[in-house]
């Protein structure tokens, strides 16, 4: 059975009301939690943007979860940056924190100053990145000079658990690139077909490494009500990930957003008012041999989520 956790999302949800729905989706039963790395949010409608690693700290300290982040370091975070806060994490939290370093978005990386690469250059940028930190982790002194330069980068607090990297990836091409450097995986639902595809590509690379899953989901009393709260908030979301990475500014993927029908926006929110379809789907993602999958409720009150799935769902998955 899969590990099931909560995702927090700092683009929808002030910083201290997401560290209260943390602790509230603890006890109603989440396993563990994980949370995104924003300095923008997508739309204007979601509009927040807490400090993902400073919000960390308090998380592990006022539960008992695991956490995980998807970040992106070379740009906003230089990978020492990076390196050094993962290990102060797990140094204070012993097996209990994970990150995804991917090659980032234009929304959020823009901020640096940057001009922003293709997506070649971004994913050596990754590579080089993700080198840099396994080095540093291993508690050597690492001068690096490419397209990411070190001097002398050392962290003296190294954590005697390992850290675990997991790759963000959208399609087969780049779990085959990087399933052999990192921990593990983690992608966001899409067909089982694909999603299938993906873990059998990783899996043959890396037998070892961990298989996470992202859902974004949308549940409410109503269909009407869920189809609202998925449209209202998420309809950013569900552009190609080319565009995804490309755009710039919240105002870009609003305009782009317009032309997003709802055909589109269930491809990527499992939308529905139906408590059993939801465990259905989720037991299906389940049963392609995901190690953990986090639930992504894609509306800003998280109490009726939390408590309804708590409640109704959890107690469905693994059977």
């Amino acid at each position: 059975m899969s590990l099931i956790g909560f995702h927090a999302s700092h683009e929808q949800i002030s910083p201290q009301q997401l560290l209260e729905d943390t602790q509230r989706a603890e006890a109603a039963g989440f396993e563990a939690a994980m949370c995104s790395d924003h300095i923008e949010p997508w739309s204007h409608a979601q509009g927040h943007s807490g400090f993902a690693w400073s919000w960390l700290g308090a998380a592990l300290a006022t539960t008992g979860l695991s956490f995980g982040t998807v970040t992106a370091p070379g740009y906003r975070y230089h990978p020492v940056v990076v390196a050094h806060a993962a290990a102060t994490l797990g140094v204070m939290f012993p097996g209990r924190f994970w990150f995804a370093p991917g090659s980032g978005e234009h929304l959020n990386e823009r901020v640096s100053g940057h001009p922003w690469p293709p997506k070649e250059v971004r994913q050596v940028i990754l590579e080089e990145s993700i080198d840099v930190i396994q080095r540093m982790h291993r508690g050597e002194t690492v001068t690096h000079h490419r397209h990411i330069s070190t001097d002398s980068a050392r962290i003296w607090d190294v954590p005697e658990t390992p850290v675990p990297i997991i790759v963000p990836a959208l399609t087969p091409k780049t779990v085959q690139r990087f399933a052999a450097r990192v921990d593990g995986f983690i992608t966001v639902n899409q067909p089982l077909d694909d999603l299938k595809r993906m873990l059998g590509e990783f899996q043959e690379r890396n037998p070892s490494g961990r298989s996470v899953l992202q859902v974004h989901l949308s549940w409410a009393e109503t269909e009407d009500i869920a189809w609202q709260l998925a449209s209202e908030q998420w309809r950013t979301n569900v552009l190609e990930p080319p565009q995804m990475a490309e755009l710039s500014t919240p105002a870009e993927f609003e305009a782009l957003s317009r032309e997003v029908d709802d055909d589109t926006l269930a491809t990527g929110v499992n939308i529905t008012a139906d408590l059993g379809r939801h465990a259905e789907l989720i037991n299906e993602y389940a049963a392609l041999g995901f190690d953990e999958i986090y639930l992504h409720h894609v509306g800003q009150d998280q109490t009726p989520f939390i408590d309804a799935f708590g409640e109704h769902v959890l107690p469905q998955l693994g059977s």
